[in-house]
């Protein structure tokens, strides 16, 4: 899937123009050191204006494509999910100096691994993301289901209005770490605690 109508205000050579913007977002974030898995600028400080779009799109596996092609390296995904905006319903790259529209299916974070840690003597559920994101399962970072094309999916809430899908295998995984019971609805429902968080999922 690809980017629909170029802003007016881009070259006359978008793939060209894609790649300066790719280079510019990554060297800034390589001096700002940036790239680190706990460091997330403070994206929230900063109002740039949009500089168009970029062909540049999160599929709803988890696969980032940049015009046509699909990114390999893991190392550069990385870095530029540290730069993840959402507003309006719509998704960026942002920087101080720019904000940059590009296109996601269905959310650009996804957990592939949930644990239980245990701080101050009572337990946790912890997701780490493919992007190296730690999210702490809390009334902020809650659990929640959603449909995505017909398809009831599990996704956590992780920063500035951005989800994170929690793939099959991390969702198998954090059942085990509940308690199924069934309603006099006949409807399944997940109960978890993290914390003093308790939440229950409808599946």
């Amino acid at each position: 899937m690809g980017i629909q109508n170029k802003s007016p205000n881009m070259t006359k050579n978008p793939a060209n123009s894609d790649d300066k913007n790719l280079m510019d977002i990554t060297q800034y974030l390589k001096d700002g050191q940036y790239g680190h898995k706990k460091s997330i600028p403070p994206l929230a400080q900063w109002h740039p204006k949009q500089c168009g779009t970029m062909d540049l799109v999160i599929k709803e596996n988890g696969e980032w494509w940049h015009e046509g092609q699909p990114i390999r390296r893991q190392a550069l995904i990385n870095l530029f999910s540290t730069v993840l905006w959402k507003e309006n319903n719509k998704f960026y790259l942002k920087t101080p100096a720019e904000k940059i529209e590009i296109q996601v299916e269905d959310e650009p974070l996804f957990v592939n691994q949930v644990d239980q840690i245990l701080i101050d003597g009572q337990k946790y559920l912890q997701f780490t993301t493919t992007t190296d994101d730690i999210i702490l399962v809390d009334q902020d970072h809650a659990i929640f289901m959603r449909e995505y094309q017909g398809e009831l999916r599990p996704y956590v809430q992780v920063r500035f209005g951005i989800n994170a899908l929690i793939q099959r295998a991390a969702f198998f995984h954090l059942i085990e770490m509940g308690e199924l019971y069934e309603t006099d609805q006949k409807e399944t429902i997940l109960s978890l605690q993290s914390g003093n968080f308790s939440l229950q999922l409808g599946c």
